[in-house]
């Protein structure tokens, strides 16, 4: 937690999105660390949101197949507990959260063009399988001039990895992605976001290398609606460098990385995003990793397997 507090208080984000903290019902844990952030001499989060998470909340039906029920397989994304590894937005401007959207309910089935078909679900399954492993939510922060609204998209997909054959994962993982584009084209039975907005979240994939199903995520990328600051880091290359393995053959730029994961497999990768609609003028980005030896670099390691990704923006 130190390792944590300490990154967030140097890097001092106005606005930001966390994936992979537990929720619960009164936000106590959160408003700890927002307590913490503070003494450290980070930002006062003063306005805070959670919804409760996809993960670990029941199905009430075998989604893995193993022929038991309750298990965190069988989980609407998978969690040993109900709120485990949810998300959070912290923010030192106002959170309408009156006004926020949570999509997290919405099936799988339902998203138009989705790869459901194909990822092995028995009928039942089909029938309640939410799309969003974690969560997928539209939270306005209104900012200080003129009564204007910056929109947050935030999102946590599954890893494209840890299942069978029939690549379930990876399957849902490209429609968790896929979402954005299908909300922001009209698709979808909630209205569009205006903008401004920003897309921040864990796609959990890399667009070049790994495992997984890239055509969504390389077409976000890629949308007109979106800029891609492509932040980059002195560590990534660095650590990619140093650790070698499954690295040494990576085809993306290594100082996109914005996860650390073992050499042997799946190796760093650029799985983190912060993507603001193309009205918003970039003034700067990165990733927060820092190469071994410099400044953070410890604190950046013992913080989580995953790197701060930071967006500096100007509004129109």
């Amino acid at each position: 937690m130190a390792a944590v507090v300490a990154v967030i208080a140097r890097t001092h984000p106005d606005i930001l999105v966390l994936t992979g903290i537990d929720y619960d019902h009164d936000l106590r844990a959160l408003s700890e660390l927002a307590a913490l952030v503070a003494a450290a001499g980070g930002p006062d989060y003063a306005h805070l949101y959670a919804r409760r998470p996809n993960s670990g909340m029941a199905s009430g039906i075998d989604l893995d197949g193993d022929g038991r029920l309750g298990g965190p397989g069988d989980a609407q994304g998978f969690g040993m507990f109900s709120g485990q590894g949810g998300m959070a937005i912290l923010s030192r401007l106002p959170v309408d959260g009156d006004a926020a959207r949570d999509f997290s309910a919405f099936l799988w089935r339902d998203l138009p063009q989705a790869l459901i078909d194909g990822a092995g679900l028995s009928p039942d399954a089909v029938e309640v399988q939410r799309l969003s492993s974690v969560g997928h939510w539209a939270v306005p922060v209104e900012l200080p001039e003129d009564g204007r609204r910056l929109t947050i998209l935030a999102f946590h997909a599954t890893p494209p990895v840890f299942d069978g054959p029939e690549d379930r994962n990876g399957h849902r993982n490209h429609d968790e992605t896929a979402f954005w584009t299908r909300l922001l084209d009209g698709d979808l039975p909630f209205a569009a976001p205006k903008a401004p907005f920003v897309i921040a979240g864990d796609a959990n994939l890399d667009p070049t290398d790994g495992d997984g199903r890239a055509a969504a995520l390389s077409a976000l990328l890629a949308d007109g609606r979106l800029r891609d600051p492509a932040p980059k880091s002195a560590g990534g290359p660095e650590a990619s460098a140093r650790q070698g393995g499954v690295n040494a053959a990576q085809q993306g730029d290594p100082a996109l990385d914005t996860a650390d994961w073992p050499e042997d497999g799946p190796g760093n990768r650029r799985v983190d995003y912060v993507l603001p609609s193309a009205d918003l003028t970039l003034t700067g980005a990165g990733v927060f990793w820092p190469a071994e030896g410099q400044d953070g670099a410890a604190e950046a390691t013992a913080a989580s397997r995953h790197r701060m990704v930071w967006v500096d923006i100007d509004l129109p």
